[in-house]
């Protein structure tokens, strides 16, 4: 029996489109194994496309082989299992899969596959499949062809938005790759009419019922569509947990995705655990020295720890953050000790719109910019035109200080971050807890930027005490800062121009999985 046309449309509409959903769910998924850059979509995309191009191979063959709606619904199942499949699979320890000592982006590759390879694979064998049942006239098989590709365009557009803007943050990752075996097993079982067809062994349609049950059952009910994550939202699964360091003291860890960004005391707000934040601290004294009432935008929320640090020390100050992610500011007001009463004001849009928002505004002393980490660079936020309004945005002795993690010795995107703010800043110091090394490994260091000098003698006068003792602030040399530039080869980073993954990329593959 053959399909009529709506019926086919209706299948490659909703195969294409579970094809993207899982396409979109990888990359959320694989977040906490890889962190989100370049190389992670360059992954997932290419397995993918990898396992769509050999389905429509394979689903060619076997429509002219044995072509049937059983074959079909086959086809289907068996991609809804392997969706179904995915995430146990994630319950265990996928970095054992490849050795460490194999290339990492290797190593993601393989992990990839084996997730991802045959889910699509099945889901390309469907469109071939189809037009073989729905195709009964040759002398109309290229419009018929057009529309069922038509169609499967459409299923991958519908299924990329409604991914991201709707099923992600609605239900999560987990809940929605297990919806997608669902429906694949549930369209194969109204399409294969595996209990309709004589001659059809009664036995199989009695395995397939069992293999699914069996599959629900020992799966499912267990911990597989479980998540870690204490809110997902379409920008990050979100993680607080609490430990005790061995300075004695309990803080909430608060992770994004794979990556922890902030340790907050909910006891002293003025308990400041990281190097960086410390120095954001020690500047912070050095500019309320000569203006008191501080008036400060964070680019970038994460934990809100230097808000809730300068909303305790300074009870006077204006203090704005610009936070792309609401459930983060949640997060933070929920479990990270930041008050429901707190005077900080939060803007949850994207910090290049907020920046851009604010200019003729009232002057700022600080800005601080802690929006990057090791695996996910909001290029936007690095260029020199975004450096421009920053400065904009400045009293003339006030300052800007990004966080950047990277090395000295091999790495790129400080020095053009740095090359970057030298064309818009006259004055750009490289700051760390230790005098400035060409450091081999990756650290944080704070770029700090002003149209004014720094006094360093004053700076490092300030008497700030951290948690283990003085704050040190370390500052690159500028004889130092000079050779370091003229040997790491930067990059003025613009808006037409600003490869920031590529330059991150000594950072990736040194930190491997």
């Amino acid at each position: 029996m053959t399909l009529r046309a709506w019926a086919g449309y209706g299948i490659v509409f909703v195969a294409s489109a579970a094809t993207l959903v899982l396409e979109i769910a990888a990359g959320r998924l694989l977040a906490s194994y890889f962190g989100v850059s370049l190389y992670t979509w360059t992954c997932i995309i290419g397995v993918i496309l990898a396992g769509v191009s050999l389905g429509n191979y394979l689903g060619g063959v076997v429509a002219d082989q044995a072509g049937s709606r059983r074959t079909l619904g086959l086809v289907l199942a068996t991609g809804g299992l392997a969706s179904l499949f995915i995430l146990p699979f994630t319950t265990i320890q996928l970095l054992a899969l490849a050795p460490t000592h194999w290339p990492v982006i290797v190593r993601m590759v393989l992990i990839t596959g084996f997730l991802f390879f045959l889910p699509s694979t099945m889901l390309g064998m469907v469109s071939p499949l189809v037009i073989k049942r729905t195709l009964a006239d040759l002398t109309r098989a290229g419009s018929l062809v057009g529309r069922i590709y038509a169609w499967s365009t459409l299923g991958s557009i519908a299924g990329v938005f409604l991914t991201g803007f709707v099923l992600i943050p609605w239900m999560g990752t987990r809940a929605v790759i297990f919806g997608v075996g669902l429906v694949l097993i549930a369209l194969a079982a109204v399409t294969g009419e595996f209990f309709r067809h004589r001659g059809w062994p009664r036995a199989v349609d009695a395995a397939m019922g069992l293999l699914f049950a069996m599959t629900l059952w020992q799966i499912y009910l267990g911990d597989a569509i479980s998540t870690w994550c204490h809110r997902e939202t379409g920008y990050y699964c979100i993680r607080v947990t609490s430990e005790r360091e061995s300075d004695g003291y309990e803080y909430r860890v608060l992770s994004l995705d794979r990556l922890i960004h902030s340790y907050n005391s909910l006891e002293d707000p003025t308990r400041l655990y990281y190097p960086y934040i410390r120095i954001y601290a020690a500047l912070t004294t050095y500019v309320a020295e000569r203006s008191p009432h501080l008036r400060a935008l964070f680019v970038g929320g994460g934990g809100y720890t230097m808000p809730r640090y300068m909303e305790t020390v300074y009870p006077d100050a204006v203090l704005e953050v610009a936070e792309i992610d609401p459930g983060v500011t949640r997060t933070a007001r929920e479990m990270l000790g930041l008050r429901p009463t707190t005077r900080v004001v939060t803007y949850n849009r994207d910090a290049r719109e907020v920046v851009e928002a604010k200019q003729g505004a009232a002057p700022y002393d600080l800005i601080f910019g802690d929006a990057f980490n090791d695996y996910q660079v909001p290029y936007h936020l690095s260029t020199r035109e975004f450096a421009r309004s920053i400065r904009n945005l400045l009293k003339p002795e006030g300052l800007y200080l990004a966080l950047v993690i990277d090395r000295m010795r091999g790495g790129r995107f400080m020095a053009s971050v740095v090359r970057t703010l030298q064309d818009v800043f006259p004055h750009v110091y490289v700051l760390s807890d230790v005098p400035g090394t060409m450091a081999p490994r990756a650290k944080t260091y704070v770029v700090a930027a002003s149209a004014t000098p720094l006094d360093l003698d004053r700076l490092r006068a300030i008497p700030w005490q951290g948690p283990d003792g003085e704050t040190r602030v370390g500052v690159l040399s500028p004889d130092a800062m000079e050779e370091w530039l003229r040997t790491a080869n930067p990059v003025v980073l613009t808006d037409d121009y600003v490869p920031a993954d590529n330059l991150m990329a000594p950072i990736f593959l040194q930190r491997g999985l």
